[in-house]
């Protein structure tokens, strides 16, 4: 079906039609609730985190992945709709990951060079690269299905898009528990843990998102 074609069938449909963003938000909550449940049985809050807030670097770790997914969610839609215009967030994106680039750069400048390689690995890197994947599967499902009601020009690019947006979720999280508060660390295996979620969201939209 062609792009035209489809927005002339949406507009003959005078049923009543839930919004997309609505739709992303029912099908994103109940992934939530299982990514909830999964972490408080296999994790939970890291001890003292709330005396802990003053730290700059535990904020960033927090507050990075959670300002990634709020900028997500709403790209996904845009990606999900036949005319969206996803460039504004493509933008805030790259800056948020220029922000990420110079807190590494300035955790760097800091720490003497042999202490480089021990914020690298840190403590629970293995852990770090199981359980964001682990915990952005429900939600990446619900994602999925709700943007399916939408017409992706680009679908691997949706689920990818997706994925981020159920991984960054789930990094956010999961920064609630990782004793691992360097940016080094967070660049590192956050990144990476987050971008296999983005290829499973790509192939999966690359099919299930298809119209």
């Amino acid at each position: 079906m062609k792009t035209d074609d489809l927005i002339r069938s949406l507009a003959a449909d005078n049923g009543p039609r839930m919004s997309l963003g609505r739709a992303l938000l029912y099908g994103f909550l109940p992934g939530v609730a299982i990514s909830l449940l999964i972490y408080a049985v296999r994790m939970g809050l890291r001890p003292h985190i709330f005396e802990m807030f003053a730290e700059p670097r535990l904020l960033f770790k927090i507050a990075f992945p959670m300002a990634v997914f709020a900028c997500a969610g709403p790209l996904a839609l845009q990606l999900a709709r036949p005319r969206g215009n996803p460039r504004p967030l493509v933008i805030t994106l790259l800056v948020l990951l220029a922000v990420l680039a110079a807190a590494v750069v300035v955790e760097l400048s800091v720490l003497p060079h042999d202490l480089w390689r021990v914020r690298l690995i840190g403590h629970n890197a293995r852990f770090c690269m199981v359980m964001i994947p682990l915990l952005s599967a429900a939600p990446l499902i619900g994602a999925l299905i709700a943007l399916h009601r939408g017409a992706a020009q680009n679908p691997g690019l949706a689920g990818a898009t997706a994925g981020l947006f159920a991984g960054a979720f789930a990094a956010s999280l999961y920064a609630t528990h990782c004793p691992d508060d360097s940016p080094l660390f967070v660049a590192t295996w956050y990144t990476l843990a987050i971008l296999i979620v983005m290829i499973v969201g790509a192939l999966a939209g690359s099919r299930f998102l298809r119209w």
